[in-house]
């Protein structure tokens, strides 16, 4: 079983910052909690900002320890953590990429996702991004999941589902609305408006010709 129980916002952001900095920095990997703090606590590429204690920090990788998410590095000086995660979850890194900005900045396009995880893996398109995340959604136990596509937008969305259950897209009013005008009647009104200028330009110039002598 990929995930023991749904995983709570502490837990998640935890996993996603070990997975982001075992790519981005490899030299300083495994973390230290107060490295794991900060990174946790950064202001940039994270959604929501979290202010997260190292009491909080530390309780959350004690309850991921329990079940082999993280574990504690041994024969280092200081106390240093690291995930469990690529045989666990089936991750290569591409796969990694993807799930570490999943969990640290939740739903998004594979748009979105081959920008943000640029520094970690390039992907060729977004279609490479979309082949990635299908692999992450196949099997018993998928970690991401497609959202229904959103009014106005031209790709879909998609989330992990490792913890709380995604939200769903807002649902529409139910108060009625008048319906936008097709492009047919936009043009034929501007056609209109063309005409009724035409005209009046027309009168104007008729009034201010000058008389025959």
């Amino acid at each position: 079983m990929r995930v023991p129980r749904p995983l709570d916002a502490i837990e998640i952001r935890v996993l996603g910052c070990l997975l982001e900095k075992e790519q981005l920095t490899p030299d300083a990997y495994p973390l230290t909690v107060n490295q794991l703090r900060a990174a946790c606590n950064q202001t940039s590429s994270r959604e929501p900002v979290m202010s997260l204690s190292e009491g909080e920090v530390r309780a959350a990788l004690e309850r991921l320890r329990e079940h082999a998410l993280v574990w504690r590095s041994t024969g280092a000086r200081a106390e240093r953590w690291e995930h469990c995660l690529d045989r666990r979850w089936e991750l290569d890194g591409a796969r990694k990429a993807v799930m570490a900005v999943l969990l640290l900045r939740g739903a998004q396009t594979p748009g979105e996702l081959r920008s943000r995880c640029e520094r970690m893996v390039a992907f060729a398109s977004p279609a490479a991004v979309e082949d990635t995340l299908r692999g992450l959604a196949r099997g018993e136990a998928p970690l991401v999941m497609e959202l229904p596509r959103e009014p106005g937008r031209r790709e879909t969305r998609w989330t992990h589902v490792v913890g709380q259950a995604p939200t769903a897209p807002p649902v529409a009013s139910a108060t009625p609305t008048a319906p936008l005008p097709t492009l047919e009647a936009r043009v034929a009104e501007l056609e209109r408006r063309v005409e009724a200028l035409e005209r009046d330009l027309a009168k104007r110039r008729g009034a201010v010709a000058p008389a025959d002598g």
